[in-house]
């Protein structure tokens, strides 16, 4: 017998922020940490190019604020996410004291990444 009032979950939405952190991780940290702590220090990108004025100018235009929160919340959220559920592969069940501490950590970053941006 189908059950037609199923019981909600809050799985998706952790989900959809594990799977987005993961792929920004995966597709735009390499390239970032390629051009910032490769490339500029080997000379084959102009110093000049990142000095502090471009840089500013780029961390406080939209796609450079989109850029930064991205860059440091998203995979804040993947890596408390996969830590709530190593936990519990590992059979350190937390419960929803876990939960709440990992995803609370998770946002307090995000929190803080849209803060600093609106700072600069």
């Amino acid at each position: 017998m189908v059950n037609r009032n199923p019981k909600r979950s809050d799985e998706p939405v952790w989900w959809g922020l594990f799977g987005a952190g993961g792929s920004w991780f995966a597709m735009i940290t390499p390239v970032t940490v390629l051009i910032l702590g490769i490339m500029v220090p080997l000379g084959m990108i102009d110093a000049d190019a990142l000095s502090y004025e471009r840089v500013s100018s780029f961390a406080t235009s939209f796609i450079g604020a989109l850029f930064v929160i991205g860059t440091l919340a998203l995979p804040m959220w993947h890596a408390m996410h996969r830590l709530h559920h190593g936990m519990h592969d590992l059979k350190f069940h937390t419960g929803t004291a876990g939960k709440i501490a990992c995803y609370f950590i998770a946002g307090l970053v995000t929190a803080l990444s849209i803060i600093f941006i609106f700072m600069i």
